[in-house]
């Protein structure tokens, strides 16, 4: 053969790397602040080299959560102890440090949400919950947007994956399109996908157990401020704005993407016959519907019927999902569906930001951005809009909220501790966690958003033109209840 089958070109190398490793070795040289251990010094550094390959996703987060590792090992390994500066704290004790954040109860309850999210798949008890709900709904575009909505916040109470439910939610939607009859780049099919991913974010705030960074947030706490908040308490201050804001997302969207009919004939037999190609409810989604909804009301109940935490009573719901004849999944089944780079990440991220607060650059960083700012002539509720804005629009600039939890969340509790005045440090914190869910305006800015997208029946232009208006009637509604529901409950 004359013809010679063309080389696979050469992957491109990562200039963002470059760019980090150099943004970090500039923090380096900067002269050490009088105020900042040698040790805090070099954690700055390497948390600008996290944000900058978190950001700019020069490498994947895996590959960023070995080398932070790494880099936290020999860094803060060659530096002087910050309890002791005579002595120098040596590698072993810095990767203890670097890996601190696998001791974290967090880390077990995301390990956790994982296998259940798995078993839900495995089952298929989440597509079995979202047609029946479905069937339940109706016809018209209004009804069937709600329906989806309602889907999503069911599965967030069930599954505690966005990612998850968005990939069990999506292929049903698309079927629901396809029973419609209607176009892939209608209106209507835009609408319902969209929907789909802003409703898993919405939801992600008014759920706890709903999304990592919460889990992350419930981690720094606990670590940070030495006291957490139940799943109860969450939900019922997050709640009623995913309530509210879940009915102007249909509002905005049926407004902003017209559908070409108000109703369409057909979908409601198109779910019906998915329904009797699913079958009834087989013995073991049975099994796993009773564990989850206990498991849902321990949650609950958590701190005020009994003294369980979140954690405890997770892994104790594990135990019957893996027995022998009354579990619905073997551990060979798991860990084939368990993205387990998600815990590796999850780990490092929580040693990052305990890191920050051990070697006081996150202390240093907070009282820094206060004398800077004037941020503390501000009343709670000032300094709640101010942060809230800025999170949201760093935000744009991260494909994943775990890894902007990982990032910011040490620091603006840093900023919080450094803040005079009588306010509750706790509860703002929490609500801060909220607004790092966040991820409306551009499909990269989740997981979810992503997952919707690969359906190729919206564009970037389309998710954002309904994204920024959700962002700004988000942060409004935000900012009222913090004037009003959330200073009542006492949280700010």
């Amino acid at each position: 053969m004359s013809a010679q089958t063309a080389a696979p070109a050469a992957p491109k190398f990562p200039i963002a790397l470059v760019v980090g490793v150099l943004a970090m070795v500039a923090v380096l040289l900067l002269p050490t602040p009088a105020d900042l251990p040698e040790a805090g010094h070099r954690m700055l550094a390497i948390l600008v080299f996290a944000v900058i390959i978190w950001v700019t996703e020069a490498v994947s987060y895996e590959a960023s959560a070995i080398m932070i590792t790494a880099l936290m090992a020999f860094l803060l390994g060659t530096a002087p102890s910050v309890k002791n500066p005579e002595v120098i704290l040596g590698t072993s004790g810095a990767i203890n440090m670097a890996l601190a954040g696998f001791a974290n109860s967090a880390l077990a309850l995301v390990a956790g949400a994982l296998f259940i999210a798995a078993a839900m798949t495995h089952t298929g008890l989440d597509r079995y919950i979202a047609l029946h709900t479905l069937d339940k709904i109706g016809t018209s575009t209004r009804r069937i947007f709600i329906g989806a909505i309602v889907v999503t916040i069911v599965l967030s109470l069930l599954v505690p994956s966005a990612t998850a439910r968005s990939a069990a939610v999506v292929p049903i939607m698309v079927g629901v399109i396809a029973a419609f009859g209607v176009s892939k780049r209608s209106n209507f099919a835009a609408g319902l996908m969209i929907i789909v991913a802003q409703a898993t974010s919405i939801w992600n705030i008014g759920i706890q157990t709903a999304a990592a960074q919460n889990l992350l947030t419930a981690g720094f706490m606990e670590k940070m401020l030495g006291a957490n908040v139940t799943w109860a308490d969450w939900f019922i201050a997050g709640a009623p704005w995913s309530v509210i804001m879940s009915a102007i997302l249909v509002i905005v969207t049926l407004k902003l993407l017209p559908p070409e009919a108000q109703s369409l004939e057909g979908g409601k037999e198109g779910v019906k016959q998915s329904l009797r190609e699913l079958g009834p409810m087989t013995a073991a989604q049975k099994r796993l519907l009773m564990v989850t909804l206990a498991l849902l009301f321990l949650w609950a109940t958590g701190g005020k019927l009994h003294k369980f935490d979140t954690t405890s009573t997770t892994f104790a719901g594990l135990v019957v999902l893996m027995l022998p004849r009354i579990g619905v999944m073997t551990w060979k089944e798991v860990q084939s569906r368990i993205p387990w780079g998600t815990v590796i990440v999850f780990g490092i991220g929580i040693s990052l930001g305990t890191a920050l607060l051990t070697t006081q650059a996150g202390q240093w960083l907070g009282q820094q951005v206060v004398v800077r700012t004037g941020l503390d002539a501000f009343g709670p509720l000032g300094v709640f809009s101010i942060l809230a804005a800025f999170l949201i629009l760093i935000h744009l600039g991260f494909a994943s909220a775990t890894a902007l939890t990982s990032a910011m969340l040490p620091i603006m509790i840093a900023v919080l501790t450094a803040l005079p005045g009588d306010f509750n440090r706790l509860g703002m914190t929490m609500l801060l966690g909220f607004v790092m869910s966040y991820g409306f305006i551009l499909p990269i800015n989740a997981p979810q958003n992503m997952v919707c997208l690969g359906t190729e029946t919206f564009n970037a232009r389309q998710f954002a033109k309904v994204g920024i208006v959700i962002t700004i009637v988000g942060y409004l509604l935000m900012l009222a209840f913090a004037g009003t529901y959330w200073m009542w409950l006492g949280w700010m």
